[in-house]
């Protein structure tokens, strides 16, 4: 989990997601930072197992791809080190995916009517154990991993597909003692 808090990890990753397959070059293009240093986060990355190389192209040029779509850690059980890595990741992930979506209603004007129609939001309150909200989860991830080839595949993508982000956050909103 620390290997991915880095914030040009982070980046990386999330440009894998949208564009498919990058070479340190083209990842240093989306993300704004220096070819060295996305060849060195990438081997870094692959080190821990999130990325591997896709192709190998003229001279020492290669291509990454995630090794993986989507993540799942806890900072429930294990060590006292591994919960504070993964609250700290989690606090990142959460602090950039709100980033984005503020980004998105500061320029939603700007977007075609059809996308207007699909985006927002939607908010629902539950009364569920533990026990139901867990098998809610699980029935919208299945729905969301129909469409997870994509993001290695961008052959598999419709014309007028864009990359979009889809947030689930499920917690109670006051304590079991209330």
């Amino acid at each position: 989990m620390r290997a991915i808090t880095h914030p040009v990890r982070l980046a990386l990753i999330e440009a894998l997601g949208m564009e498919g397959p990058l070479t340190a070059t083209g990842a240093a293009e989306v993300i704004g930072e220096s070819p060295t240093t996305c060849s060195f986060h990438f081997r870094q990355l692959a080190k821990y197992g999130f990325v591997e190389q896709a192709s190998t192209g003229p001279g020492r040029t290669r291509s990454w791809r995630l090794t993986a779509v989507g993540m799942h850690f806890s900072d429930v059980g294990g060590d006292t080190e591994a919960r504070i890595a993964a609250g700290a990741l989690s606090r990142t992930l959460r602090e950039r995916s709100l980033a984005r979506l503020q980004a998105y209603y500061e320029t939603r004007a700007g977007y075609p009517e059809q996308w207007r129609e699909v985006t927002g939001h939607s908010e629902f309150m539950l009364h569920v154990t533990p026990e139901e909200l867990r098998a809610v989860d699980e029935e919208i991830t299945a729905i969301l991993r129909r469409f997870r080839d994509r993001i290695g595949r961008p052959e598999l993508r419709p014309p007028d597909s864009l990359p979009v982000e889809v947030l689930l956050f499920a917690y109670p909103v006051r304590s079991p003692a209330q």
